[in-house]
This record gives structure tokens, sequence and C-alpha cells, in this order.
């Protein structure tokens, strides 16, 4: 049975490894903007990365984003991308959450220099009529442009400078940055030996 008429925050990406700036914006856009709940939907195949790099099982990078994410109010794992297999496409992803609750209001959560890629999207032209886009600017970074029929809010990230590339970079090294890894995917990356020497 689902409830009608909630306002869901969807926040996307590959979460290899998921950080702590991606739990905060989650938290940060949930509290602005008086959201029911945040998923942060966890790739299967994120279709642009795919081919270029090394890409953790989407098993372990779920995992990781549930350990991230326990305990949080309001915040959830989502493994609908998982689930359907394939390439991760937003479009597909929005399409279905809609149809599952046609009631509930949707807002796509965005870095904005993921915001920025939007014209690379597959099918982007379609998402306007499916979720409010919430762009979380950074200084240094041009807001992105769009079409007037698209809704978009500007908010101000938390200020944050952590990638999950650069953390990549030096678990592979044997550097742990604690202050960046919730105490539950240090624990879930050192048990599984993700981002070791011979992983990559």
């Amino acid at each position: 049975m689902t409830i009608s008429g909630r306002r869901i925050g969807v926040l996307g990406g590959t979460f290899d490894p998921p950080h702590i700036g991606h739990v905060e914006i989650a938290r940060a856009v949930r509290s602005a903007l008086l959201l029911d709940e945040v998923l942060l939907v966890v790739a299967n195949d994120p279709w642009q990365k795919s081919g270029s790099n090394h890409i953790s099982p989407a098993e372990d990078r779920l995992a990781m984003v549930a350990s991230a994410v326990d305990g949080i109010n309001g915040l959830r794992a989502s493994s609908i991308e998982i689930d359907r297999g394939g390439p991760s496409y937003m479009i597909d992803t929005l399409s279905e959450l809609a149809d599952a609750a046609p009631d509930d209001q949707f807002f796509l959560i965005l870095g904005a220099d993921a915001a920025a890629g939007i014209p690379t999207w597959e099918r982007h032209e379609q998402l306007p009529p499916l979720a409010t886009l919430v762009i979380v600017d950074r200084p240094g970074v041009d807001p992105i442009r769009l079409p007037p029929d698209w809704k978009v809010i500007h908010l101000q990230g938390p200020g944050m400078d952590v990638t999950s590339s650069r953390l990549r970079e030096a678990l592979e090294q044997g550097e742990m940055d604690e202050a960046a890894i919730a105490p539950a995917v240090r624990e879930y990356i050192t048990r599984h030996e993700l981002y070791t020497v011979h992983h990559v």
C-alpha cells in the first residue's frame, strides 16, 4: 500500500564509495525542502563510466550506502536500478517511481558538476514533467542554463570538498580518510577488501 502525496528526494550515483558528502547533501536538501524521504539510488551500470573505470560490484556499493544511512531518519538506500538491471538511466528510474506512486512529488538532487552534464543524459528532455531539479551549488561552478520548462531549485551545499574518486585513490594506496567515510562503511571496505590492489 502506497502512501500518497509524499515529497521524495532522489539522489542517484555510483557511490564508489559513498562518503560523508553524499549523506550531508541528502540531509541538507531534505531539511531545506521538507522532504518526507531521500532515496540514495545506487546505479547498477553507470553507463557514462562503465568501460573507462573499474567499478565495484553493485551489491557492495548498495551495502555501503545502506550502512552509511543506517539510523538516519528520512534517508534510505534504494536498489531500484540494480533490481531493473542493465544500464542505469535516471529517466527510467523516475518513470518507475512515478508509476508506482503517481501522487508523490519527486525532487532530483544533483551536485553542480553533475547538473552540468544533463545535456548528455539519455532522454534528458523527458525529465521535466517527472521531477523538480534540485541543484546543490558550490563556489567556482557556474550554474547550468536549462530550458524554461524545467522546474529548478538552487541550494547551497554543505561545502565539503570530498569526492569518491579521490577516496578510491587513497584507499588503493592503503590510506583511509576516516573523516570522510562513515565508520560502518570503513568496516565494510576493510572486511570485504575493497579498493585493494588486487581488486583494481
